[in-house]
């Protein structure tokens, strides 16, 4: 069931919404926005975190927080979020679509609900949410659009198919949607972090650290999206290693790249 913990008043503050609030990018994602004067609304599905940050956000940064309640998992919980923001009429003003989760494991050894729900979050309610919220900004002539996919996205993925195959899902649907937006004063890119300090690998099964490599800060994933909206380019690559080998699967054939990693994820179960 979808809540909404506070209202909004009226001020002349844009309005940003960023789902996945409540993990390590979503609150850094918030923090950056927050410091430059916008107000938030705050989608997850964590109560007891989503009511810390609020707090925390409204009192360091002097701005109105709004928290729902949502699993985006669900098509009625994900139009329970659009109906209480024309509710509250809060037109929103940047989009941080950040929500997101995988599931370490062959895809025959995972139950079809999860990946459906993953499918659900990752893709669905990223499209949903973006379709929803672009008239108002086409009609303001302004806005933002910032979609969280990953280096992942640009190879297939053994052991994490699913999550994998959704990132490029929505890395695609980022590309297109920059062309479709150019000339509107909309602003659309899509970041791609690479292992990120987050709790992502422990929703996603890994608690023995299977995922090698340096991990990343959020806010560093952060400052990479807001200078490639700053460039007007339609996908960041977060940190230079991430940046080299997204760039060397892109010359490689995917059975190769596919073979590496399935080898990764295989030596470290």
């Amino acid at each position: 069931m979808a809540t909404t913990d506070r209202t909004a008043t009226r001020d002349e503050r844009p309005w940003a919404l960023v789902t996945g609030a409540t993990g390590g990018l979503g609150q850094a994602f918030a923090d950056h926005l927050a410091a430059r004067g916008h107000n938030l609304v705050l989608v997850g599905r964590r109560a007891p975190i989503l009511e810390e940050i609020s707090d925390r956000f409204a009192t360091r940064r002097g701005v109105q927080v709004v928290t729902m309640r949502i699993d985006l998992a669900s098509g009625r919980e994900r139009r329970t979020l659009l109906e209480r923001l024309g509710e509250q009429e809060i037109v929103v003003d940047t989009l941080i679509n950040n929500a997101g989760f995988g599931t370490l494991g062959d895809v025959a050894g995972i139950g079809p609900r999860r990946l459906a729900d993953e499918v659900g979050v990752n893709c669905q309610a990223l499209t949903e949410l973006t379709a929803a919220l672009l008239p108002a900004m086409f009609a303001a002539r302004r806005g933002t659009v910032i979609n969280v996919s990953s280096a992942a996205a640009f190879q297939p993925v053994p052991g994490l198919a699913t999550y994998a195959a959704s990132k490029r899902y929505v890395l695609d649907f980022t590309r297109a949607l920059w062309h479709e937006t150019r000339g509107t004063g909309v602003r659309v890119t899509a970041i791609c972090p690479g292992p990120t300090d987050t709790g992502f690998f422990r929703a996603a099964g890994d608690h023995d650290g299977t995922i090698p490599g340096r991990r990343r800060r959020p806010d560093q994933v952060v400052r990479t999206a807001f200078r490639a909206l700053e460039h007007h380019r339609p996908v960041a690559v977060d940190g230079p290693v991430n940046r080299a080998q997204t760039a060397l699967v892109s010359v490689l054939p995917d059975a190769l790249t596919s073979a590496v990693a399935d080898r990764i994820f295989r030596s470290g179960n």
